[in-house]
């Protein structure tokens, strides 16, 4: 598992999602990967000072997050009903929502406004 993890600017602690190995590759070989620029950036962190490579989530930065993720969760939607069909054991359901599900979630986190870092790493 990989993590993509969200930062505030205060010393909130980070919500990081994870994402299975293959699901991160697709991600970051698609325009996720590139939009916003990562920026060693001084951050608070348990009390302490780090500096870390984070991507502004600036407001041109989030609208772009957030555009590809709701194509990509309908574009998945569609694929996860037609790939289901209509009854699907608990195992395949599972399996076939867990890319779907990661994307929800990273969308919330993008449309969390708390949250003004994101890190790719």
């Amino acid at each position: 598992m990989l993590d993509i993890t969200f930062y505030t600017t205060t010393d909130q602690p980070p919500r990081s999602v994870e994402v299975a190995e293959d699901i991160y590759e697709w991600l970051a070989k698609s325009d996720f990967s590139k939009i916003g620029k990562s920026v060693p950036t001084k951050i608070l962190l348990e009390g302490e000072k780090e500096k870390i490579p984070l991507v502004k989530l600036s407001k041109g930065n989030r609208k772009k997050l957030r555009s590809f993720l709701v194509e990509k969760i309908i574009r998945e939607s569609h694929a996860v009903l037609t790939q289901l069909g209509d009854s699907p054991s608990k195992k395949e359901y599972q399996d076939g929502t867990n890319r779907l599900r990661k994307l929800q979630e990273l969308l919330h986190c993008v449309e969390n406004e708390d949250y003004l870092y994101l890190q790719r790493v």
